[in-house]
Formats: structure tokens, C-alpha cells, sequence
């Protein structure tokens, strides 16, 4: 799995119109399911992204969580993060998983997060989404379950 996270003041996703995720001040986790992934990798995300030390302490040191500081989370899946553009102009996406294990995953992760405390909003997945961020920092981090190990 890979996931870009960003610090976020707040953040929204919108489909056709309707708002289906809002945050206020937290981390925005674009989730991207490799073919190769696993449940494991999902919950280690999870784990990972929650515990994530990002945010500023009182000293002004990236040294606290989402976890630490009650912050929600906002995740929108994005198989996109599996787009490959060695050859050509156009990425191919085949090392991205199937729709089904995508939803299956991309829903491992988002109930892991909320079983270890987190306030999660979601994305709709497989839609054409509008996702408006307001970062903060900016802060972005880039997370590869498969390098996990």
C-alpha cells in the first residue's frame, strides 16, 4: 500500500456536488492498493499513519500524532499512486489492485484507524471525486507498506 499524507488545517471531498468527507485540522491520506497487498499491510498503515509524529509541540517540534492531538483523518482511496511512467507518456496502472481487493483493503485500513481511535472521514471510492485541502506546513509524507519490512 502506498499512502501520501498530508498536514492539513482542513480538508473535503465532494462528489457530484455533495459534500461525503470534511475534517477540520488533521492528516489527509490519499491510499493507494497494490495487487500485492495484504491485510497486514493495511493495519501497519494504519498503525503508522495514526501514530504519525507531524505535528508541532509546544517548542514548535514536529513531535505529536493525530492520536496525540485528537485530529481526524480524511482518507480518499487513489489507485493513481500506482500509476507507472517508466515507458511512454501514458502511466499504466497493472500493479494496482483489482477494484474489489482495492474496497476490501481501502476499508481494512480505514476501520483499522477508527478501531485504534481515530475520527475518519472518507472518500467514495471508484468516484470522480473533488478533494480540497488546506495544507498546513506544507507537510507531506510518503508511505510504502512495502518497504516496511
Amino acid at each position: 500500500m502506498r499512502a501520501v499524507v498530508q498536514r492539513a488545517r482542513s480538508a473535503q471531498v465532494t462528489v457530484d456536488g455533495e459534500t461525503v468527507g470534511r475534517i477540520g485540522p488533521g492528516l489527509v491520506v490519499f491510499l493507494g492498493v497494490g495487487a500485492g497487498d495484504s491485510r497486514d499491510d493495511a493495519r501497519h498503515l494504519a498503525e503508522k499513519v495514526a501514530n504519525l509524529r507531524i505535528f508541532d509541540d509546544e517548542a514548535g517540534k514536529m513531535n505529536l500524532s493525530c492520536a496525540d492531538l485528537g485530529f481526524a483523518i480524511l482518507a480518499v482511496s487513489q489507485f493513481t499512486l500506482y500509476g507507472d511512467c517508466r515507458k511512454g507518456r501514458r502511466p499504466s496502472f497493472t500493479a494496482a489492485a483489482p477494484p474489489e481487493k482495492g474496497l476490501e483493503l481501502y476499508n481494512a485500513f480505514v476501520d483499522e484507524l477508527r478501531r485504534i481511535g481515530s475520527r475518519v472521514e472518507t472518500g467514495r471510492f471508484q468516484a470522480v471525486m473533488t478533494v480540497s485541502v488546506e495544507n498546513d506546513g506544507p507537510v507531506t509524507i510518503l508511505l510504502d507498506s512495502g518497504k516496511q519490512f
